[in-house]
């Protein structure tokens, strides 16, 4: 995780003003450690998608399983590619493959297209969660701190029907830090770009709108949308 961090640590250090950072699942996780660990003040604001220092086991195992079917089999098409994501997510009508769809892909020389994730990353996961039960728990605690130390902007964006972060983790970060903004958005999963976009973009645009104009001067609170 560490590691992710430090890549954009590195790439914000390049810009010429500090970037806001936006971070879905593991990005906002890698966003944590690099703006409450590794280098605290590269960032103008974080915003958090679906993700908290604390996640419900079952959702995590569940999202990184589907990360993990076809990993090394690939998909003879990306229309094999989204049936495979419409029975995971029954709740959505079912789309083809979009241009969207085919930048999580990439062809081989088998012909095959297969996940952008490294393989290596995703069975690593597999293998700590089953042989050692208290690994979540160990990064839970890490992500915890480095929550307590953010000072910056901070927004969290949870998927109202999300099943990796409960209202419990919702409270527990906003006890870590007293400061972040909070907006549930209705009808979403972890997925929530895919699920509810425009709902989404909503809710980014306010808060940069509000933390990176002239006028900084709000009230922090929570949204529905």
């Amino acid at each position: 995780m560490r590691d992710f961090a430090a890549d954009l640590v590195a790439a914000a250090s390049r810009l010429d003003q500090k970037p806001a950072l936006v971070g879905a699942s593991l990005g906002g996780l890698a966003g944590l450690i690099a703006a409450g660990e590794l280098a605290p003040g590269s960032f103008a604001s974080l915003t958090l998608v679906d993700i908290a220092p604390r996640m419900e086991p079952s959702g995590v195992m569940r999202v990184v399983g589907f990360m993990e079917e076809h990993v090394d089999s690939g998909f003879a098409s990306p229309e094999e590619a989204a049936d495979v994501i419409a029975r995971y997510m029954p709740h959505r009508p079912k789309r083809g493959a979009s241009d969207g769809l085919k930048n999580y892909l990439r062809q081989k020389s088998d012909g095959r297209f297969y996940w952008h994730w490294d393989p290596v990353f995703i069975r690593n996961i597999m293998a700590a969660r089953q042989g050692d039960p208290d690994s979540q728990e160990r990064q839970s605690a890490m992500l915890s701190q480095a929550a307590a130390k953010l000072t910056l902007p901070l927004h969290l964006i949870r998927g109202a029907s999300s099943d990796l972060v409960s209202e419990e983790a919702v409270l527990h970060l906003r006890q870590l830090a007293p400061h972040a903004e909070y907006t549930d958005i209705a009808d979403a999963t972890h997925m929530v770009v895919g699920d509810a976009n425009d709902a989404f973009s909503a809710a980014i645009v306010d808060f940069l709108g509000r933390h990176h104009s002239s006028d900084t001067t709000h009230p922090h609170g929570t949204r529905e949308l």
